[in-house]
């Protein structure tokens, strides 16, 4: 249950995130059809929840090379591979890629803040049990 809500919250988020991006970005489309930008924050919110861990794992040496730097171009990697699996949905050049990893990541941040939403676990902050002494 909590891998479904965890989704559902990550689609609903990407939903808003990726019409902020192709809204304020030129090179990031989804044929301005409802239906396509559904389904494109749907398919990233898996490709996010399923293949982004394995990128982190196979990457972990980069990622400690580069101080974390790397995190960001998997980020990219992810877009780029929702633009390959939704056919339209695209990105026409890397800096709408990289401006688009930039403003969704903003957009999911505002997004979680306001409803609370913790990204590694779908319980509220508030509602946390106290630790045990």
């Amino acid at each position: 249950m909590r891998l479904a809500r965890r989704l559902a919250y990550m689609w609903v988020f990407n939903l808003l995130a990726i019409y902020a991006a192709a809204s304020l970005i030129d090179g990031i489309g989804y044929g301005d059809d409802f239906g396509t930008l559904v389904v494109t924050a749907l398919v990233f919110a898996a490709v996010n929840l399923f293949l982004k861990p394995a990128a982190k794992l196979l990457a972990f040496p980069l990622i400690l090379v580069t101080l974390g730097i790397a995190l960001f171009f998997i980020n990219i990697l992810m877009r780029y591979i929702t633009d390959w699996i939704v056919p339209r949905f695209t990105i026409t050049h890397f800096g709408a890629a990289v401006w688009a990893t930039i403003v969704i990541w903003g957009v999911n941040w505002v997004l979680q803040i306001v409803f609370d939403v913790d990204d590694r676990n779908t319980r509220s902050r508030r509602q946390k049990r106290p630790a045990r002494i």
